[in-house]
């Protein structure tokens, strides 16, 4: 992971003022090094576990750009969170040798929020802008002309004596994240060169990611252990080593722990509710009111949504989503339905 540049007290200074954070690859004095938490993102490409045909198109145009010594173009990352968009950002920067502006779009707020951050731009830096899709229209028409003539058009004074200035701007890379790809305008995504999703892990780079945080966290993790919080993860490595630190909190509680196995895991994941599939009490919560209540559906959004005391936006962008990739809910015309490997799996038959 790249490291934050600044000193504390520029840190805060940076925060109450709105601006981006700096990360940049030089390390830091021994008293400012992050926890062993914060380290747990990858730093290049190297040691940045699956996604592969993503570290492939990357590693290409990052190889190219250096050899070039340009600018790499401007990259749009979108997927479900959790997946590594902001860490993939980080490697690029590191990668690259230059420093990684982060900010997001809720913070680009107002017009001179998105003028600062570009005309402090070093030649080749990466800015990084989380929910990307969340800029305001006048944010969007500020990058285009930035994204693709390296210009900043400034509108100076107001009535009759307004006039149009033009700033150069410095060579740089846009990396943009969102979860919602299809909210970008297309003038804003067509500017992107380089367009990838991420998507959920496969078990075996889940288990080497929780292998490699356990390591860095200094747990004895047996394999079997990892392999027990890859399979309640949801695909997802966010959720992977919030799982882990859960791990860890039960094993120091016990003490005198030699090796974490696949019984403590069990033990510590069930306390927070996690199933062997990685359900949680939200899920089978949805799950069996509409078994119980809707004889398994068809039930609408609304309705399910009023029954369960929750926001429908809620229910369809958070709980929802996990639900229809293992296949438990089934969204219809209808309404909602559960299916019959989400009844198997809550053995709803034999309760009932």
């Amino acid at each position: 992971m790249a490291i934050l540049s600044s000193r504390k007290a520029q840190s805060d200074s940076h925060h109450s003022s709105g601006n981006p954070r700096v990360v940049d690859s030089a390390p830091m004095p021994e008293e400012e090094i992050p926890a062993r938490e914060d380290g747990l993102r990858p730093r290049c490409l190297d040691d940045y576990i699956g996604q592969t045909a993503l570290k492939q198109v990357l590693g290409i145009a990052v190889r190219a750009a250096l050899g070039r010594r340009e600018a790499l173009d401007h990259v749009l990352l979108y997927g479900p969170p959790g997946l590594g968009k902001t860490t993939m950002a980080l490697v690029l920067a590191e990668e690259l040798g230059v420093k990684c502006r982060v900010t997001s779009a809720p913070a680009l707020e107002r017009p001179r929020d998105i003028v600062g951050l570009l005309v402090n731009l070093q030649p080749r830096e990466v800015l990084f802008v989380d929910e990307i899709h969340r800029l305001t229209r006048v944010a969007e028409e500020l990058l285009y002309p930035a994204m693709e003539d390296r210009r900043l058009d400034l509108t100076v004074g107001r009535g009759n004596s307004a006039r149009t200035r033009a700033l150069d701007l410095p060579p740089f890379t846009l990396v943009g994240a969102t979860t919602r790809a299809g909210s970008l305008s297309s003038p804003l995504r067509d500017r992107f060169g380089l367009t990838q999703r991420l998507d959920f892990y496969a078990l075996e780079d889940l288990q080497a990611i929780v292998k490699r945080a356990a390591g860095l966290l200094d747990l004895p993790l047996t394999t079997e252990a990892c392999l027990e919080i890859a399979r309640r993860c949801r695909g997802t490595p966010r959720i992977a080593n919030r799982l882990l630190r859960r791990v860890r909190d039960v094993a120091a509680v016990r003490g005198g722990v030699k090796a974490i196995d696949g019984l403590l895991v069990d033990e510590a994941l069930n306390l927070h509710h996690v199933d062997q599939r990685g359900l949680d009490a939200s899920d089978r919560r949805v799950l069996e009111l509409i078994l119980d209540a809707y004889g398994g559906g068809p039930v609408g959004l609304d309705t399910l949504a009023a029954s369960l005391g929750e926001d429908p936006a809620t229910l369809e962008t958070v709980v929802e989503p996990f639900l229809l990739q293992v296949g438990f809910l089934q969204r219809t015309p209808r309404g909602r339905i559960v299916t019959q490997a989400g009844r198997r799996h809550l053995e709803w038959e034999e309760k009932k």
